[in-house]
């Protein structure tokens, strides 16, 4: 019974990726924002059913239902997105929600790294807080960055989501050796992050510098 519980979670955690990996594309103004919002829309009430089930007939440990709590996270993220898009509404509460779900990720990342001592689910957790954040900048702060969110939630689909995910489903995501080589991939996901991150203060430096070019010619004259 455990392990049918763990295989549907599994299968959540894989839905989750299409729908992160689908927002990404929305983001690069690839995919339409409300053909991808009714698949948010799916997989958000999805995500909220199947945590409900799983804890409902959990042995009812309070980590047991630690662990089950978070996909709660993903699955109202999505329905808020979902409705977003199809509605019309401004992002700013969206933004508001992903600034505390940001919070409480880190709280997770914390567990998973001092209780559990779980490396690469606390790099996980980071990895989400981080994308969380950028959400909440970009529709609550309105910054202009949704090409750099786009890059970070492509990368976080698959990496920490959707291969995960089916690399559980074969039996093969926790040993020894995939925990070691999945640090390393997180590592360098983090570093592209990084790149990207001293591309994007660049490339606004540069466009400032050529504002301020522009406008001094009219104030002198």
């Amino acid at each position: 019974m455990i392990s049918q519980h763990v295989r549907m979670g599994d299968v959540g955690l894989l839905l989750s990726g299409a729908t992160l990996f689908l927002n990404s594309l929305m983001l690069f103004g690839k995919a339409d924002h409300k053909s991808v919002g009714v698949f948010n829309l799916f997989v958000g009430l999805l995500q909220v059913i199947i945590p409900f089930y799983l804890i409902i007939v959990s042995d009812q440990q309070h980590w047991t239902i630690f662990h089950l709590a978070c996909v709660f996270l993903f699955g109202l993220t999505y329905l808020f997105v979902g409705i977003t898009n199809l509605s019309g509404f401004s992002g700013n509460g969206l933004g508001w929600f992903s600034l505390w779900v940001s919070i409480i990720a880190i709280v997770y990342m914390g567990v998973y790294l001092i209780h559990f001592h779980d490396i690469v689910n606390a790099l996980t957790w980071g990895m989400w807080a981080y994308l969380w954040c950028l959400f909440f900048l970009s529709m609550s702060l309105n910054k202009k960055i949704n090409n750099y969110v786009g890059k970070v939630a492509f990368v976080q689909s698959w990496v920490t989501l959707t291969i995960p995910s089916l690399l559980s489903l074969m039996g093969a995501w926790n040993t020894d050796i995939m925990s070691h080589i999945w640090v390393y991939v997180q590592v360098i996901s983090i570093v592209y992050f990084c790149i990207c991150t001293v591309q994007e203060i660049t490339a606004a430096s540069k466009q400032r510098k050529q504002k301020n070019v522009s406008i001094n010619p009219i104030l002198k004259s």
